[in-house]
Order: C-alpha cells, then sequence, then structure tokens
C-alpha cells in the first residue's frame, strides 16, 4: 500500500525530564518509518523555536512531559498547518493536567481516585499519594503511608517549586491499557521488584515485569478495556494513548490518568500491547500515522 505522505519529521528529546526517554523513542519510531519506505527527518528539540525541515508533510510527535504532552506543541505545529500525530491541543493539555482530567473522569462516571490540590499544612488521613499536577513519567510522586512520613514528603515536595495533587492511595495491583482508534488493546500487568512504578523502575532494565497477557480474569480484562476507551473518550482523546490503572483487593478498577503520548521505544508498553494483538512495532507506528491523518477518534 502506498504512504499517504512521503517526509515525515519525527520530533525527539525535548526539554522536559524525560528527554532521555524522549530520544529513545524518537529513534525507535524513526527507524520503523523509515523500513516501511518513508523519507524521515530527526529533530531533537532542545527549544521552543524549533525549526522542522522543509518540505515536512507530517510531524510525528514523540516528546514526553512538558512541552510534548501538554498541548503546547500540538497548537504550534496547528498553527503551522503541519499534521501530527495524536490527540489536539485542548485533549492533551486536559489529559495532562491531572485534576482537570480526573473531573472529566468523573463527570462521565469512570472511576478514579478521590483527590483535590494539596498545599502545605492540608490534612489527609494516610495513605495517600503527592504527585505534580502536571507532570509525566512518576516524577516526583511520593507515597505517604503513615503520619511520621508527612513532613518528609511535604518538604520535598515544596523544593520542587511546581503545583502538586493529593490523591487517595488505591492498595493493589497496576495495569495499563492501550487504546488505538476506538479500541482497546490487551491489558498489561505492571509489577515492579519492590517499591512501586516509579521513574528508576520504568527505565531501569530487570527492575520491573510486564505481564500480557495479564493473568486476570476475563471479567476484568473486559472492564479494563472499556474503562480505557471511556477514559480516552472522556478527554476528548483522538487516534491513540495510554491509560493507567489501579485495582484493588475487591477486584475494582481505578483510572489513574491517561497518556496522550505514551512511550513508543521497541520494548514500551503500548508496543508490547499492540504484538499481543498481532501487530508489529513498525505496523503500529504506521498505523498511529495513518490514523492521525484521517483524524480517527
Amino acid at each position: 500500500m502506498t504512504n499517504p505522505v512521503k517526509n515525515v519529521a519525527v520530533l525527539k528529546g525535548g526539554i522536559s525530564a524525560e528527554r532521555e526517554v524522549s530520544l529513545r523513542t524518537g529513534a525507535g519510531v524513526a527507524k520503523a518509518l523509515s523500513s516501511l519506505g518513508y523519507f524521515v527527518t530527526e529533530v531533537d528539540v532542545t527549544s521552543k523555536e524549533f525549526q522542522l525541515p522543509e518540505g515536512t508533510e507530517f510531524a510525528f510527535i514523540s516528546l514526553h512531559g512538558t512541552f510534548g504532552e501538554d498541548g503546547e506543541l500540538q497548537q504550534i505545529l496547528e498553527n503551522r498547518g503541519v499534521p501530527y500525530n495524536g490527540s489536539g491541543p485542548e485533549a492533551s493539555r486536559v489529559a495532562f493536567e491531572k485534576l482537570e482530567a480526573k473531573a472529566k473522569f468523573e463527570k462521565a462516571k469512570v472511576p478514579t481516585a478521590k483527590s483535590d490540590l494539596w498545599h502545605p499544612g492540608l490534612f489527609w488521613k494516610t495513605p495517600y499519594v503527592l504527585k505534580p499536577v502536571a507532570q509525566g513519567s512518576s516524577v516526583g510522586v511520593f507515597r505517604v503511608f503513615e503520619e511520621r512520613e508527612v513532613a518528609k514528603a511535604s518538604m520535598e515536595a515544596q523544593e520542587m517549586g511546581c503545583e502538586f495533587m493529593i490523591e487517595e492511595m488505591i492498595i493493589g495491583s497496576e495495569f495499563t491499557v492501550g487504546v488505538l482508534g476506538a479500541e482497546a488493546l490487551p491489558s498489561i500487568e505492571i509489577k515492579p521488584e519492590g517499591g512501586f512504578y516509579d521513574y528508576q523502575h520504568k527505565y531501569t532494565a530487570g527492575a520491573t515485569s510486564y505481564l500480557c497477557p495479564a493473568p486476570i480474569s476475563d471479567d476484568l480484562e473486559k472492564q479494563l478495556r472499556s474503562l480505557a476507551v471511556r477514559a480516552h473518550q472522556a478527554l476528548g482523546c483522538k487516534v491513540y494513548s495510554r491509560v493507567d490503572f489501579m485495582v484493588n483487593a475487591q477486584q475494582e478498577p481505578f483510572v489513574l490518568e491517561v497518556n496522550t503520548i505514551p512511550g513508543m521505544t521497541e520494548t514500551s508498553l503500548l508496543p508490547k500491547a499492540a504484538i499481543q494483538a498481532g501487530m508489529t512495532y513498525a505496523q503500529l507506528c504506521d498505523r498511529i500515522l495513518k490514523l492521525s491523518l484521517e483524524g480517527k477518534v
């Protein structure tokens, strides 16, 4: 089949705390699209004043975190008239602003952990989680199990200098479900080796096990897939995303967040789920590009 465009710029790197991961995602996407006959130029984005190669017909965003997932880059590409992958500026912004996203989940009756805007001195019964309102890859997440841990977590949160939220801690198992088009991919159970699924566990080889297909009941699998699509749609997301869950001891799932530019290295979670669904890594990249051009939800 003929490719719908020829010249693709893969935007990688970026200016967020997730720059190194974004470089890996971009390299993987560029290699995959090149293997399919696209003429690919890799663009290392080091500032908001980045330039695209002349003749660029499609920008494949591979930037995670700030100025990648938060809608600002999407708006710049819209203003330049350059098609790009995934969700638009507003859906990207809302998904990145976790409290706004949770309000959308609640309105759509998508179960999510209770949360509120945090400030020093706010009292919540433990256990709970402190996390930045707008950040990715579990950067700056503090789990507070006991009252004696409150002061240290509060001090470290204030030192980060960004807006924080407080969230009910769901004790249980963690899962993630990719959404492609209007369908959910097979769920993946995430099992960190001790601790929790923080930045180190995400990006250190052997620190976490990923089970796909997840060893769960058919009923829970159906619930997770259905809720993933509902969460994706509740935020107005398009083309693809990855939805993160916690499932408690009563087998009740809670949506944590929606990632609009999920990791896309060949060993990332969305590609793992796509492989389980019978799709190669290159086919997944191609599908994302084509769905984006078609404007499919």
